[in-house]
């Protein structure tokens, strides 16, 4: 089975249809929603579009904080939600299990875990403890990399729409027989950029920040350290 691992989407709309546009060549038998597909500019139709092409679904952090809306962007992104939405969004699964390989979101205990290329190896023992895959593959913090404790593999997929890679475009996973392999679809981050400052989500700006000028893995990974429990 080949399957395209699409993970933090972020309500980036025109990140997501890039990616799909390419998934169409590649021969893929299914995409994986990896969480945290709403929380951005356009969370009802990034939702719709991977419903439509019927990724399977896990939950994100955010996925999981939306639909109870809270104050500020949280309340956005609900009240941009049909009912329908919020409540399949409710049903979401913290992990999804397929061909031999586990898909999660943080790790495959807690969607907010946090899980880096730096993070000690006792932490990774802790989060996959009772795995019997071999494979897993998460996202969450929104770098790419690979890590391989007491024989299972890690991957993180990356992020489709707020990729913290020191380069623009969106960043993935493809699983088939040969393994995990990292992806990267190059779009038109400027474009995209426009777009989301027509939309009223309350963190466009900061969102387009990040898009035309990304983060540095290193220094994210380190931050993410910093704030792990």
């Amino acid at each position: 089975m080949r399957v395209a691992a699409l993970h933090d989407v972020h309500g980036n709309l025109p990140a997501l249809e890039a990616v799909l546009a390419e998934l169409r060549s590649l021969d893929v038998d299914r995409i994986v929603c990896g969480g945290d597909v709403i929380a951005g500019p356009f969370p009802q139709e990034s939702l719709d579009r991977l419903r439509e092409v019927e990724a399977v679904f896990i939950r994100g952090n955010a996925d999981r904080e939306s639909p109870r809306a809270p104050e500020g962007t949280w309340e956005w992104l609900s009240a941009q939600l049909d009912e329908e939405s919020r409540e399949f969004l409710r049903t979401l699964p913290l992990s999804a299990s397929l061909d031999g390989v586990l898909y999660c979101h943080g790790s495959p205990r807690d969607d907010d875990e946090i899980l880096t290329k730096v993070s000690p190896d006792e932490r990774f023992r802790d989060a996959l403890a009772g795995v019997a895959e071999r494979v897993v593959v998460g996202g969450h913090t929104h770098v790419q990399f690979e890590r391989v404790v007491d024989g299972i593999r890690f991957v993180n997929a990356g992020s489709v729409g707020m990729p913290y890679e020191g380069r623009q475009g969106a960043f993935w996973a493809l699983l088939d027989r040969g393994g995990p392999q990292h992806r990267h679809t190059p779009y038109a981050v400027d474009a995209a950029a426009a777009l989301i400052r027509t939309s009223s989500y309350p963190g466009a700006e900061q969102m387009v920040g990040w898009l035309l000028e990304p983060e540095d893995p290193d220094e994210v990974s380190a931050y993410f350290e910093s704030v792990a429990t």
